[in-house]
């Protein structure tokens, strides 16, 4: 009889309550010994940990010695990223390349360097021989973000110089990777549908005179067909997508997992397990789902006491998933408003006017708007809250037609313009391996002989 691995058995159960029983940490001791859990003080500052030139999140100003809260700004490289849309927008072109462009070698490209850069990427973007078949056909996964993951891992073996730090090497990877990551997601969410949901197998192939958010919904759809408002906004989302700093969980798991010298494929693969918790890139993924019961909930969109009631059930724990969670609300940063929810929702507004769902868009901006009361009215906090950026991602990905599982996943295509910018600092200036401290609070213990434990 065949062993089932996946099931819980008794003796499992009995180690769980004997490791449950072991690993309680009394919170006081935090307290006592002035922790800053998740490295960050009790308003949510964190600790200073590292240099970067990569990018800057303002989110308040000293007056007088005393922090003062101020609408959020995010610079990549020293430039304000509402300007860098802005300038695209103006252009009515894509910019998500000027961004990687930008972020890699820090300073903004003129029209023969991008594109040359351009030709670059467009020369990456394809997989070893045979490696749709052997790697992602193989044991297809549900989860987008382990196939994207394991795929990263795989590519190491198809690589002559894998452990290879020298910045030129690291270059390489980490432009091959940057424009991979759109096949990788795509091919292997259509394995999935196809093994899993019996969808005919559809492998598109990427058109090099496109550009990357262009190509991410040509080889997505069978059709391979798109509005250019579309194209645009998905093109934004991974502007405003590709770096927040070197403290975010995945950016400052790139540097940490950099610093001891491993390969590139694995520090990605690193920032792939991070980006993929909820607390992180699976936010908006809870964003959607929690709108999709919202609108089954309330009868009214429009009534602003029915949605505050909502509101109000699910930091009681009585609503959605029973978490006391309104996702898409506050950031670990911003307090009075995340810049990228700012920029992103006029382009969310215009894409539900064309897909006709302005409604929905509305009842997205009253519980923008009613969110920070009800939390205010129900919990004490120490900063402001507001939406953050997967507030309206997530329902920016909905109107755009793209399936749930790739949610996380194009986070992780735009993002690793940023981690692959941090690998790149790292290896050029960060010196030591990355070691912070852990204290001891468990009791000496003296050795008892196995014959004599009971």
């Amino acid at each position: 009889m065949s062993q089932n691995f996946s099931e819980i058995t008794p003796d499992i159960r009995a180690l769980a309550s004997l490791c449950r029983e072991n690993n309680n940490i009394d919170p006081a001791l935090y307290t006592k010994f002035d922790v800053k859990r998740g490295l960050r003080d009790i308003n949510g500052k964190g600790v200073l940990t590292g240099l970067t030139e990569i990018s800057e999140i303002r989110s308040g100003k000293e007056v007088d010695g005393k922090s003062i809260p101020t609408d959020g700004e995010l610079f990549y490289r020293g430039y304000n990223v509402k300007d860098l849309v802005q300038g695209c927008m103006s252009d009515k072109r894509f910019g998500f390349e000027e961004t990687t462009y930008l972020l890699l070698f820090g300073q903004l490209p003129s029209s023969e360097q991008l594109d040359n850069f351009q030709k670059i990427l467009a020369g990456y973007r394809s997989l070893p021989p045979s490696f749709v078949r052997d790697v992602i056909m193989k044991a297809p996964s549900q989860d987008m973000m382990n196939t994207l993951s394991r795929s990263v891992l795989t590519l190491y073996s198809y690589d002559e110089r894998p452990d290879d730090i020298s910045l030129e090497n690291v270059l390489r990877q980490s432009l091959q990777l940057i424009a991979e990551f759109p096949l990788l997601s795509v091919y292997g969410y259509h394995a999935y549908r196809h093994y899993h949901c019996d969808d005919s197998l559809f492998i598109g192939t990427p058109d090099p005179s496109l550009s990357t958010a262009e190509n991410i919904l040509h080889i997505l759809r069978p059709d391979g067909s798109y509005s250019k408002l579309e194209a645009h906004v998905l093109d934004i989302a991974l502007i405003l997508h590709a770096e927040h700093g070197g403290g975010n969980n995945s950016s400052f798991t790139t540097h940490v997992v950099t610093s001891s010298g491993t390969d590139t494929y694995s520090a990605i693969a690193a920032a792939l397990g991070s980006l993929k918790g909820p607390r992180h890139g699976g936010a908006n993924v809870k964003v959607a789902h929690m709108f999709n019961d919202m609108k089954q909930s309330i009868s009214d969109w429009n009534d602003d006491d029915e949605i505050r009631q909502y509101l109000r059930d699910l930091l009681d724990k009585k609503a959605f998933d029973k978490s006391g969670l309104i996702y898409g609300m506050g950031h670990a940063v911003y307090s009075i408003s995340d810049p990228r929810a700012r920029i992103f929702k006029r382009f969310v507004a215009q894409l539900s006017t064309e897909k006709n769902r302005s409604a929905e868009y509305n009842l997205y901006e009253k519980v923008e708007r009613l969110a920070p009361e009800v939390i205010a009215e129900k919990r004490n906090i120490y900063k402001g809250v507001s939406a953050n950026v997967d507030f309206f991602s997530g329902f920016a990905y909905q109107l755009l037609n793209l399936p749930l599982e790739l949610f996380t996943p194009f986070f992780a295509i735009s993002r690793i313009s940023g981690w692959c910018a941090h690998r790149l600092e790292e290896l050029l200036s960060g010196g030591k391996i990355i070691r912070p401290a852990y204290k001891s609070v468990c009791t000496e213990q003296d050795y008892i002989p196995l014959k004599d434990r009971s």
